[in-house]
């Protein structure tokens, strides 16, 4: 490989994929200017230097690119921290998220030089502002249509917070690199100025040809070891300088062996640049290929003097051939991107249509207009991922894509706007619920307050939605006082149960001392030694639910007792029948006395039913004696039927006594 290229390989192995022409906005500082008769006579000369330095004054197609060259080559020369700006990926910024570019520019600011991230903080910031601008004003609407008022409206996101931080970090470090910048900038352009003063004076000078000779090539030396100068003196302070080098030269004609060997030199270096740029011209990958073209003619036009007269011309046009084919691969490479971009902008407006067409076809229902905003979501990612549309339509492609959104985002807040004061109605009735439970908590009035808890419980759930921030709250708060409300009850029936239970097992006991129990002869008071059974039964209370068989095992036995007693049939019923009764009012459900009242009426109805069919019967035995066994079974049927009907009416009265 030439010499050029092993010099340069290190700096040359990393490109990158965009040219971006900058502007330094710390560099105005008015400095002092070029000689403007040394300016003047260094234009009468361009035309020669042109094929050395590239810097005639006609403007072609190629010269176009030189000029492109020549001016990143400038910004570079101000500061060579500038030169990092190529390596540094440009990415995607449009594709990322407010969290990823607040990331990004950390990531910047923590490992890359602060000069060389200006265009990418910028693109970054431009992105970040626009993004954040758009959830501003979605937040906004979404406050709007919540009832508040424009003026109250105030979003922070802490996001944000941090991303301002990094900016302003940014550009503190960024301040402070160009104050520091500025005073080099200035030092170097005297410096150099000073230079080339000194170059005036060697023409003149009477001393050995051999000795001035020495004392240009320190100058040379000095004037590449100086640094950087303000951008804008960069090209007049050159030309000058490359003006007096060349009078220097026309100087040494009297000594043409020092000079030739100089020019002889300059040119084995300047075709050693031309072959590199020849390979590169064959290089596929054009943006690498540009950026080390740019190298080249950095080195062409600061680190090399001017070569004889009869090759100027030549490897000039041969120079500018090579960056003219590396230019046009680029240019190609350019519109390959640009149909890129235009298919990415097919997508986007049609997503931007799609979004449009969500908006149009709207939702009734809270669950179709979740489906909808999941579907508007899906079409936003698609959009930031779709790439790069061209320059000149990027910010009406964006105007359309946010007003789309906003669209949407209106119509959405308006449904749910409408929603939230039917959800603002279900919030006071839940409210008129939540008083009711709580009065009620601690009612020990159970049989009354039970089914109005349930019935609370059961309207909570026929109620729609209430407000996401007040559901939460308003449901535990109804849920504590039913819940205290029913577990008192359990508490209370955990209490009962074991009473029941106790006296279940002490009716055990009466049960089988009732079985072994022998009545008196004497008929009232074996009566009574049965009632007193029955009393001490009463008092002990009820037996749980699936205890209560003990009660019929009780009647029975009571039945037994009675039977062996000389007593009428109707006494011993009455006497059950009391008992039954106490059974029935002793128990939880009111509703069994009214039923054992309404058999008992049937009962009585029916039996005045059957006496009347039989009376009418009688009828039509008129011509039939008494004595006739027909009649006399009649008669007999009518006197049980009586009988049995002053039963039930005296069992009637008794129930009557209970209301």
């Amino acid at each position: 490989m030439s010499d050029v290229n092993n010099n340069q390989k290190a700096e040359l192995e990393n490109k990158v994929e965009e040219q971006v022409s900058e502007q330094n906005e710390t560099s105005n500082t008015e400095v002092s200017q070029v000689d403007s008769a040394e300016a003047e006579e260094a234009t009468v000369t361009s035309k020669d230097k042109a094929k050395d330095t590239n810097s005639d004054d006609s403007v072609t197609d190629n010269d176009e690119v030189i000029n492109e060259i020549e001016a990143s080559n400038a910004e570079d020369a101000e500061d060579e921290g500038n030169k990092d700006r190529h390596k540094i990926e440009l990415k995607d910024y449009e594709s990322m998220s407010l969290e990823s570019l607040t990331i990004e520019l950390e990531r910047l600011l923590k490992n890359e030089k602060v000069q060389a991230i200006k265009n990418h903080v910028n693109s970054l910031n431009a992105e970040f502002k626009s993004k954040y601008q758009s959830l501003l004003e979605e937040k906004k609407e979404e406050f709007l249509s919540d009832g508040g008022n424009e003026i109250d409206f105030y979003y922070s996101s802490p996001i944000y917070k941090r991303y301002k931080t990094a900016y302003r970090e940014y550009r503190k470090k960024l301040n402070d690199h160009f104050k520091s910048l500025q005073k080099n900038l200035e030092q170097n352009l005297a410096d150099k100025l000073e230079i080339i003063e000194e170059l005036k004076g060697l023409i003149n000078v009477e001393e050995n040809i051999n000795t001035t000779y020495k004392h240009f090539k320190e100058l040379q030396e000095r004037w590449r070891n100086t640094g950087p100068i303000p951008r804008d003196k960069y090209n007049n302070a050159w030309n000058s300088y490359h003006h007096h080098v060349e009078r220097f030269y026309d100087f040494l004609h009297l000594n043409r062996d020092l000079r030739d060997l100089d020019f002889k030199h300059n040119l084995e270096k300047k075709l050693l640049i031309i072959e590199r740029a020849e390979e590169l011209a064959a290089d596929d990958n054009v943006l690498r290929a540009f950026r080390e073209l740019q190298e080249l003619h950095k080195m062409w036009k600061e680190e090399l003097g001017p070569v004889g007269k009869e090759h100027r011309e030549e490897i000039w046009e041969r120079f500018k051939a090579a960056t003219k084919t590396i230019n046009d691969k680029r240019q190609v490479y350019y519109q390959e991107i640009d149909k890129i971009y235009e298919k990415n902008l097919e997508k986007k407006l049609e997503i931007i249509t799609d979004i449009d067409a969500i908006t149009e076809q709207g939702a009734k229902t809270h669950g179709d207009w979740q489906k909808q905003i999941k579907a508007v979501e899906a079409l936003r990612t698609r959009f930031f991922n779709a790439g790069k549309v061209p320059l000149k339509v990027n910010e009406s492609t964006w105007a359309k894509f946010k007003e789309a959104v906003r669209n949407f985002n209106r119509k959405k807040n308006a449904f749910y706007k409408g929603l939230k004061k039917e959800q603002y109605k279900n919030l006071e009735k839940k409210m008129e619920l939540i008083k009711i439970a709580e009065d009620n908590k601690d009612s020990d009035d159970f049989a009354a307050t039970t089914p109005l808890m349930k019935k609370i419980q059961s309207d909570w759930k026929k109620i729609g939605h209430v407000p996401r921030k007040d559901s939460d709250k308003i449901w535990k708060r109804f849920k504590a006082a039913c819940n205290h409300y029913f577990d008192r009850i359990h508490t209370k029936r955990d209490e009962t149960q074991k009473k029941y239970f106790d006296a279940f097992k002490e009716k055990e006991s009466l049960l089988d001392e009732l079985k072994d129990f022998k009545p008196s002869k004497d008929k009232e008071k074996g009566i009574e030694e049965v009632k007193d059974f029955i009393n001490k039964w009463k008092d002990l209370g009820r037996v749980p639910h699936n205890k209560r068989y003990i009660e019929g095992k009780f009647q029975k036995a009571v039945d037994a007792k009675l039977s062996n007693l000389d007593m009428e049939k109707n006494e011993v019923e009455m006497i059950k029948f009391e008992n039954k009764l106490d059974t029935i009012t002793s128990s939880d459900n009111s509703a069994n006395l009214d039923n054992e009242r309404t058999f008992i009426r049937k009962k009585i109805d029916e039996l005045k039913g059957k006496i009347n069919q039989l009376e009418n019967n009688l009828q039509f035995f008129t011509n039939v004696d008494d004595d006739n066994p027909l009649v006399q079974e009649v008669h007999t049927n009518i006197k049980e039927h009586k009988d049995a009907l002053k039963l039930w009416k005296e069992k009637f009265q008794k129930i009557k006594e209970l209301y």
